[in-house]
């Protein structure tokens, strides 16, 4: 069934671009110089990316939409993209596009895990990432950033015997300073940051990721317990300890997303998106909707 949203893999995403314009490790790993080109026109379609994205505009503007929310990339921005969400291009500045020149940084979840880093010093911030995903990066900090984007380019153009262990290592450096850049913003734009209890940030993390894949038909907190191994009232402790939100509303909150991306972006009768998000009947679906949102499915779709 159509939901008005597709899933396009890392494979599929680098071929958008000329082969002389990106450097890729395997199925893993792309960096890619963009400009603006027509075929990027694929990209206006919502759709999610089975990975990790960073985008870095060096010149140029363009708007990307990231679950229903339009962020401005202007000169000098990041922007991050987490698994899970629905992006797509919103548009492009026609008196700057064909300057836009913008270095992309994508990977596959499968091989970030596989970094020898602690991830979390960059997921443990999802969810500000979720709200404010777009940085502005300061002169000194694109100075760093660009030393390490010019090592990662050599290392990707090189014939060294391990190069895939040597540019998995430089990531590992890279996360530390995005991590560093991310959590500095987040605090700047007075977000709540999470506890510093390891345990919880951890468990959060894998909350999250299961939250991510299950939700179009899982809403029951003791669902993710099991899935955890932990009770029901074991998980809700943990995720309120790290974020301050419960279990349920972050569940509740990635499927109202759902629903309002399908009805934003499909032409999908209510009553099947009632049935593809799992519901047992469009009265359940609409009391769901309206009491999270205060306002009818119809009425949603209509404003």
């Amino acid at each position: 069934m159509d939901d008005g949203t597709y899933t396009i893999s890392l494979t599929q995403f680098r071929q958008l671009f000329p082969i002389s314009d990106r450097l890729s490790v395997g199925d893993d790993l792309c960096l890619i110089h963009a400009r603006y080109d027509e075929s990027l026109s694929v990209l206006s379609h919502p759709c999610r990316f089975d990975g990790f994205l960073a985008f870095f505009c060096i010149s140029g503007r363009m708007k990307l939409m990231m679950n229903l929310t339009e962020f401005e990339i202007v000169e000098n921005s990041l922007f991050i993209y987490i698994p899970g969400n629905i992006v797509c291009v919103s548009g492009f500045d026609d008196s700057a596009k064909e300057g836009l020149e913008v270095i992309v940084l994508a990977m596959t979840s499968g091989y970030m895990s596989s970094l020898r880093t602690d991830v979390t010093k960059l997921t443990v911030n999802g969810p500000g990432l979720i709200d404010q995903p777009l940085f502005l990066i300061r002169d000194s900090e694109k100075q760093i950033a660009g030393r390490f984007m010019s090592l990662a380019s050599d290392i990707l153009e090189s014939n060294l015997a391990y190069k895939r262990e040597s540019i998995s290592a430089l990531l590992s450096s890279v996360f530390f300073l995005a991590g560093g850049v991310v959590e500095q913003r987040l605090e700047e734009a007075g977000l709540k940051k999470m506890s510093g209890q390891s345990r919880s940030n951890r468990v959060f993390e894998e909350f999250l990721l299961l939250v991510s894949e299950f939700h179009m038909r899982e809403r029951s907190v003791s669902f993710y317990a099991e899935k955890l191994c932990l009770t029901p009232k074991y998980l809700a402790k943990l995720v309120k300890n790290a974020t301050g939100k419960s279990a349920s509303d972050w569940i509740d909150g990635y499927v109202i997303l759902e629903a309002k991306n399908m009805l934003r972006y499909s032409p999908m009768p209510v009553k099947d998106i009632v049935s593809r998000l799992n519901f047992p009947d469009a009265p359940t679906f609409h009391k769901y909707f309206k009491l999270r949102t205060g306002m009818t499915p119809a009425r949603y779709r209509k404003s």
